[in-house]
């Protein structure tokens, strides 16, 4: 389907344009003051409840060029909406690239090596994602899953552990862009107090260590906060190892 020229990527919120209008494509329109407030790389760290954030880590040329890459996983892995064990469809719309994807359905949550609705193996995490996983967490041994959630207005993640893994020592990563997202998290038990901040476009968040069981979620998203995604929202990529 065809609106104003534009031809709809698979990648939710990311609409692909005719070959003269590529090069505004690639620039996800202008840059605003509240995208230019991403782009500081050289931001120092800041832990929370012992999770690692690392803000404006990806500067607006490696978001930009990351949502390329993740357009090409949307294609062989096109985005679909999960349900819960419990059969109530989450808000959120997933994908993923790796040995591993995340799925949840009436039989529970687990991951599998294959697409819930193709059939066919996950694509390969982009190389730009595994630099991303190596620069903040300095290890040698790559993740096995990269799960690609999509947040659309009033979309949210409620509280929960990531806990379908084999070893807990390896870290979990969390990459964000597009729009800001309010971003919880807890201890390790379901009743503990939690605090939330927001995270903004580039930021990446390393969840390991004290905190790598930690309860987290996102409240909400903020949408019109980046002009990355030209229809709006937010994508999250969540890396694991998993075996």
């Amino acid at each position: 389907m065809v609106r104003n020229g534009h031809v709809p990527c698979r990648l939710p919120g990311v609409y692909r344009q005719r070959p003269e209008g590529l090069q505004a494509a690639r620039g996800c329109a202008n840059v605003t003051a509240m995208d230019e407030r991403n782009h500081n790389s050289n931001r120092p760290a800041v832990t929370v409840r012992g999770a690692v954030l690392h803000p404006g880590h990806l500067d607006r040329a490696g978001q930009v060029a990351l949502v390329d890459d993740l357009r090409g996983v949307a294609a062989q892995a096109p985005f679909f909406r999960p349900v819960t064990p419990r059969g109530q469809k989450m808000s959120v719309r997933m994908s993923a690239a790796g040995r591993f994807g995340w799925v949840t359905d009436r039989r529970g949550y687990r991951y599998e090596p294959r697409h819930p609705e193709t059939g066919a193996p996950w694509p390969p995490i982009p190389e730009a994602v595994l630099t991303i996983w190596r620069e903040v967490t300095g290890l040698d041994r790559d993740p096995d899953c990269c799960l690609i959630n999509y947040y659309a207005e009033g979309a949210r993640m409620g509280l929960h552990q990531d806990r379908d893994e084999a070893d807990f020592a390896f870290p979990v990563v969390s990459v964000s862009l597009g729009d800001d997202a309010r971003f919880r998290i807890g201890g390790t038990r379901r009743k503990d107090s939690t605090e939330s901040f927001w995270l903004r476009s580039g930021d990446v968040l390393v969840l390991g260590g004290a905190a790598r069981l930690a309860y987290h979620g996102v409240d909400r998203i903020a949408p019109g906060t980046s002009t990355l995604l030209p229809q709006g929202g937010r994508i999250n990529l969540t890396l694991r190892v998993v075996t």
